[in-house]
């Protein structure tokens, strides 16, 4: 969607931070129709929460803290995820094995039955139990690994889910700015003056209320916010994952218990490979562009070989990622326990205007977050609305009856010419909006599709990102629009750079 203008305002929302938090809280309020921009100083997504494992569930391991409020909301909102954005999120069974577990089996049983039934759940399966020697699922694991519980949760395209929300927002009336900071903001009279920051230069803007949805750099932000009150904790933890060529066969997941009771998830990921993950360490650097250390490579190697009949060493990691959580700071002394629920703090009356600084949080519950933003902003806005995101689908959602695999049988019906891969893919990205890209032509072939950069990507998918999601680089569309960039040859972020350097891209 080409940026529109930024006028002086006054908007209802001035938002910084393009991760989930601000993209959600933009698309509720546009929807209420308040008047909405929502900046962020890099790209949609391109810190946390294109950073994590993937996945729309409750936390079974929450409830080995206590977090009972929270897991049962993450499962009522997983649920109702998957009903509003079947084309990005589905299910996928995870196998717990028992063998080695620091936790005795009645203990995972209970807790397993908690899951089964906090959230109300209407769609996923129960929990079931086989043994691992004679079942399809204990194909890649060592021989002797006994029983394992399965239970089902969902996966998510993390950084389509933020850029979705963002275009919706942005669909419905709210300004959406990447590559935009903000460097001041002091309250007025009114509400707040803003000074943010682009390629153009500085400008002022006005917003009644400011909210802080800047993840890790939350803190900053109250830095740059003269007069907030800045008496809230933030801890930073750093999550580290692998990217190795697949595992094993099947479409589950398994959740890995190792002995130092920390559990480590192994997915399948973009069909040829298996995602690893996550590490919790405590980051007390600046905020930023983290990597996974050679350390937390070897834990979760090492985790794989205490599983997995298959061999794997570093040379096998084809891509890592790593990103800051930022976690309210409930003074746990291990970061695995720290709280992922989050806090929602309202600094202002009714002589001072409202800054909402969120924190914590955890990607299952971010639609949640923001209607609970909203009704904490509602005493300081003219015209709050009301809630409606919990039926509406996102953009692309709208597949009749969610049911995704008939959906992609009509494409290949539409398109008979373009390969079922390919169709595929594309409708797991866009959804609906897929014909919005290839257009109407039931002829089309994928030289009809412009410029081959391999991998799949042509460049009327390029043009589509760019024009529609904000997209500006290659590491925009190969790694958070996509996940593209593990299957292209070598050489193609430097060719679409090239190309979207050209007047016409």
């Amino acid at each position: 969607m080409p940026a529109p203008e930024i006028d002086t305002g006054p908007y209802d929302l001035l938002i910084v931070g393009g991760g989930i938090n601000g993209a959600g809280i933009a698309r509720d309020a546009a929807g209420r129709g308040l008047k909405v921009l929502l900046v962020e100083q890099d790209d949609l997504a391109s810190h946390t929460s294109s950073a994590s494992t993937k996945l729309i569930h409750g936390g079974l391991r929450y409830l080995e803290y206590g977090e009972f409020r929270l897991v049962r909301e993450a499962l009522i909102e997983r649920e109702r995820l998957l009903a509003i954005a079947p084309h990005i999120i589905w299910p996928l069974e995870f196998v717990l094995p028992q063998k080695g577990s620091p936790r005795p089996a009645w203990m995972v049983r209970l807790g397993l039955f908690l899951y089964d039934h906090l959230g109300g759940r209407k769609k996923l399966p129960a929990t079931r139990t086989i043994r691992l020697d004679g079942d399809a699922k204990g194909d890649g694991l060592k021989p002797g690994m006994g029983r394992a519980f399965v239970y089902s949760d969902c996966w998510v395209e993390d950084s389509r889910l933020v850029a979705l929300n963002a275009l919706d927002a942005a669909e419905r009336g709210a300004t959406i700015r990447t590559q935009t900071r903000l460097t001041a903001a002091h309250r007025t009279a009114a509400g707040w003056r803003a000074t943010i920051e682009d390629a153009d230069g500085a400008r002022d803007v006005d917003a009644r209320v400011l909210v802080n949805a800047a993840g890790p750099w939350v803190g900053d932000v109250l830095g740059k916010a003269g007069s907030a009150r800045n008496d809230r904790g933030v801890r930073l933890v750093k999550g580290s994952h692998i990217i190795v060529p697949r595992l094993y066969e099947g479409g589950h997941a398994f959740l890995l218990q190792n002995a130092d009771r920390r559990v480590i998830f192994a997915i399948p990921y973009e069909q040829d490979f298996t995602l690893i993950g996550t590490t919790d360490l405590p980051w007390a650097e600046a905020p930023g562009k983290a990597a996974i250390s050679p350390e937390e490579t070897r834990y979760l190697l090492d985790t794989v070989a205490a599983f997995f009949s298959r061999p794997v060493s570093e040379a096998d990691v084809v891509w890592s990622y790593a990103g800051i959580r930022p976690l309210y700071d409930d003074h746990a002394a291990n970061a695995s326990a720290v709280t992922r629920d989050y806090v929602l703090d309202v600094d202002g009356d009714e002589q001072r205007p409202a800054m909402l600084s969120i924190f914590g949080g955890k990607i299952t519950t971010y639609r949640k977050l923001a209607e609970h933003a909203l009704e904490k902003l509602a005493p300081f806005l003219e015209r709050p609305g009301t809630a409606w995101t919990a039926a509406a689908a996102l953009p692309g959602g709208d597949i009749a009856g969610g049911d995704f695999d008939a959906f992609v049988t009509g494409l290949e019906r539409t398109y008979p010419k373009l390969p079922a891969a390919l169709l595929r893919r594309l409708a797991r990205a866009y959804g609906t909006r897929v014909t919005t890209l290839l257009g109407p032509d039931t002829a089309t072939t994928p030289a009809d599709l412009g410029e081959d950069f391999g991998g799949g990507l042509f460049s009327a998918e390029v043009e589509y990102l760019v024009a529609t999601e904000w997209a500006k680089t290659a590491d925009d569309i190969l790694f958070r629009r996509s996940k593209l960039g593990l299957h292209v040859p070598p050489g193609t972020a430097e060719r679409i750079d090239a190309y979207l350097a050209k007047p016409s891209a």
